[in-house]
């Protein structure tokens, strides 16, 4: 057996709380366990059952505030991780109209962080965590607003949950733009004293409007951790945007009769119909509090390393699984989040050796696109020099391409070892000429791969008429992962990749499966 990855272990001692017993209304934790007859849940009383239930962790609910003096949330409110960048103080609390539409905020922290055993309204993933929460959302929303709201106080707040993001017309396609970008770059560089912020995003609401979240310019960063939804019954649900930027999934609302979110919402009160990938983020937050807790070296990229060995395919239904020991899919990630499975693999975890970035030119001269373009070139993964990635993480694809109906095209990228990521589905409602300038896209599916081969590249034109027409002038191929020694990652004794690596492993880090081939708006809404 042959790893890329070589990583040591340690053991922390857990604590032993006792377990919350308040499911007066049915807690979000027991939303698919009444009926489901895969009994698949998140494994979280599993985790809280080994002692982790968030406590020491802080998380901030980037939205349009949260209700500070809510029964469930003043226990746990932390004004130290609270702003109003929407009117420049520190009160988070939302503005109150008849409609009550900034409830958003509030609703997700209750997922988060409800207190257990107040005989309330539920109890929150990470029940004894702290929580806060920005008010950014309720005004222009602006790249000084979200850099501001993205950079608050990181030597103090753990992880970021947000849960907005461009329209989910299937048209648009924007992302942070210069201050923002910097906002996250410092956070990841400089956050909890170097080991990195967290910043868990809402993958889209976009399915009926056959949007993708890789033309989501949050959603398909390498510095956050793009969450998806399944349905109670492990469907994928309507609203659902695919995309291979996607790493993981929680539960969040289905088709009429289908079980929503129960959580805190405004005015004190408690909801049972909290909806869309806006209520899945803010579970995977809580997730992976209990994770941080169990573990508090745990770096930015050691979470999302958790997240891809530890979530399960289980029984969710989807056309496109690719599975080996664990599951693939553009509309769940690597699966379905499990509490338990992470507490347990963080605890004995060890980071991960430093990020090395391969750049590889792949484009000589423009290439015609016309029916269907296919591109292939072997690359080293920078082979001898000190930035060879010898362990995929995330790889990333900058294209300019042109086109007469950006909407119509079809982009693939195909690993060496045969992995297929659709980096981009048709958008029938996207009929833009502007193509895409410099645009990345990205992936997570050849995760722990070897980059060294040939990756092709497909672009197709899958609705051809005599009038369309385009080019592709920049192909860039950015591999991001780890060298060949955590050790030494500086030394220049790099071994050749011997194309077989591992896509999991056991709590001891001992491989268990092989390699197979393969504008800004809120994110919710009452979805009936």
């Amino acid at each position: 057996m042959h790893l890329n990855c070589n990583l040591s272990v340690r053991v922390l001692p857990p604590d032993s709380p006792s377990l919350p017993h308040n499911f007066d209304i049915r807690s979000t934790l027991q939303l698919v366990l009444e009926s489901n007859p895969a009994h698949q849940d998140l494994n979280t009383k599993e985790a809280w059952a080994q002692g982790y239930t968030g406590k020491g962790v802080v998380i901030t609910i980037l939205d349009d505030g949260i209700e500070k003096d809510h029964p469930d949330l003043i226990s746990n409110y932390d004004a130290e991780a609270s702003y109003d960048v929407n009117d420049g103080d520190a009160d988070p609390q939302p503005r109150y109209t008849q409609r009550n539409e900034n409830r958003h905020g509030t609703r997700c922290a209750g997922e988060v962080a409800a207190a257990a055993n107040n005989g309330v309204c539920g109890v929150g993933v990470a029940f004894n965590a702290k929580i806060g929460g920005v008010r950014m959302l309720d005004g222009e929303v602006t790249d000084i607003v979200e850099a501001h709201s993205l950079s608050l106080n990181p030597q103090h707040i753990h992880i970021y949950s947000a849960s907005w993001g461009p329209e989910d017309d299937g048209k648009s396609l924007d992302g942070p733009a210069k201050l923002a970008k910097e906002a996250f770059l410092q956070g990841i560089t400089k956050g909890r004293g170097g080991l990195g912020s967290i910043f868990v995003w809402a993958s889209g609401n976009g399915g009926r409007e056959q949007d993708n979240c890789n033309c989501d310019g949050y959603t398909n960063s390498i510095y956050t951790l793009s969450i998806s939804s399944t349905t109670q019954s492990g469907s994928v649900p309507w609203y659902s945007e695919p995309c291979s930027s996607t790493l993981a999934t929680t539960f969040s609302s289905g088709n009429p009769g289908e079980k929503q979110i129960v959580t805190t919402d405004l005015r004190q009160k408690c909801t049972d119909s909290h909806t869309g990938t806006s209520a899945s983020a803010p579970l995977a937050a809580g997730i992976i509090a209990l994770a941080l807790e169990a573990n508090v070296n745990l770096s930015w990229r050691d979470m999302q390393h958790l997240v891809v060995r530890t979530s399960q395919p289980g029984h969710l239904s989807a056309t496109d699984w690719k599975s080996n020991g664990v599951g693939l899919s553009h509309s769940y990630g690597y699966g379905l989040l499990d509490a338990k499975a992470m507490v347990t693999l963080a605890k004995n975890w060890a980071t991960v050796g430093p990020q090395h970035q391969c750049v590889h030119p792949m484009l000589t001269e423009p290439r015609d696109v016309g029916n269907k373009l296919v591109f292939s070139k072997s690359v080293d993964a920078c082979w001898g020099r000190p930035e060879f990635v010898s362990c995929l993480e995330h790889v990333q694809v900058r294209l300019s391409l042109s086109h007469s109906q950006r909407g119509k095209l079809a982009i693939h990228l195909i690993s060496p070892l045969g992995t297929r990521s659709t980096l981009l589905f048709p958008r029938p409602n996207d009929f833009s000429s502007e193509g895409f300038n410099n645009w990345t896209f990205m992936t997570t599916h050849s995760w722990d791969e070897e980059p060294q081969g040939e990756w092709t590249l497909e672009i197709e034109n899958t609705a051809v008429s005599d009038r369309d027409y385009g080019v592709l002038s920049q192909f860039t191929l950015v591999l991001m992962g780890t060298g060949p020694s955590a050790a030494n990652p500086s030394s220049f004794d790099f071994p050749r990749p011997s194309n077989n690596s591992c896509k999991t492993f056991d709590a001891q880090q001992i491989c268990i499966g092989e390699t197979w081939k393969r504008s800004r708006f809120r994110r919710t809404g009452s979805f009936v």
